[in-house]
């Protein structure tokens, strides 16, 4: 059978694909399904302009929201310690991973149940996608160079490459239910993530050569 396939990208046009049934018989929603709708669509999914764009910034947001406070308690119980920078960013990094995993496993969850509630494929209301895409877009910023412009063309790669969607990312698409929603946007956000980094190691290269 044929499904209503959406975009949260403008320039990736609604389309009918072939796909299993996403539709659900209506009945009362439960709470496991209003909390799927709110993880899913992140509080801007239902915004009419660039939802995808709103999605990413939540993803901004968040991450350096936790980067921020995580890096807070590490440099406050480093300073207790006499410790090294090396005890600060390991740890750091590992909990940036853990807050991706989990926003990850909880966005498949919920994008799952909310294809079959929207009885849509890849509603373009689901942006937790974008949430999880652009954090790992982020994860070189912060740590290597944490200015505003890092951030910035981290948010704008991932922007590019999501809606570019080179090759493979659109394949990871055809996977099944939140798992297809997911995938692609995470790979858009390794994609970013790579060439920021290539930006400012090549930064940190003019900087000490004029040094």
């Amino acid at each position: 059978m044929t499904a209503i396939k959406e975009s949260s990208d403008e320039l990736n046009p609604t389309v009918e694909v072939s796909s299993p049934a996403v539709a659900m018989k209506k009945s009362t929603r439960t709470v496991a399904d209003y909390l799927a709708l709110a993880i899913a669509t992140c509080g801007v999914g239902y915004f009419p302009i660039a939802p995808g764009t709103l999605g990413a910034l939540v993803g901004v947001g968040l991450y350096l929201t936790i980067w921020g406070s995580v890096l807070q308690l590490l440099e406050t119980n480093a300073a207790r310690g006499h410790l090294n920078l090396l005890f600060i960013f390991t740890p750091l990094l590992a909990a940036m991973l853990l807050a991706i995993v989990l926003v990850t496993v909880a966005g498949t969850w919920a994008a799952t149940r909310a294809e079959k509630l929207m009885q849509r494929k890849d509603p373009s209301a689901v942006v937790i996608d974008e949430v999880a895409g652009q954090m790992i877009a982020l994860l070189t910023g912060p740590f290597w160079l944490p200015t505003w412009w890092s951030v910035l063309t981290a948010f704008i790669l991932f922007r590019l490459f999501d809606i570019w969607k080179p090759y493979p990312i659109r394949r990871f698409e055809a996977l099944e239910s939140g798992l297809g929603i997911m995938a692609d946007d995470l790979v858009a956000g390794i994609y970013a993530l790579i060439v920021n980094s290539v930006l400012i190691a090549g930064y940190l290269l003019i900087v000490s050569a004029r040094g």
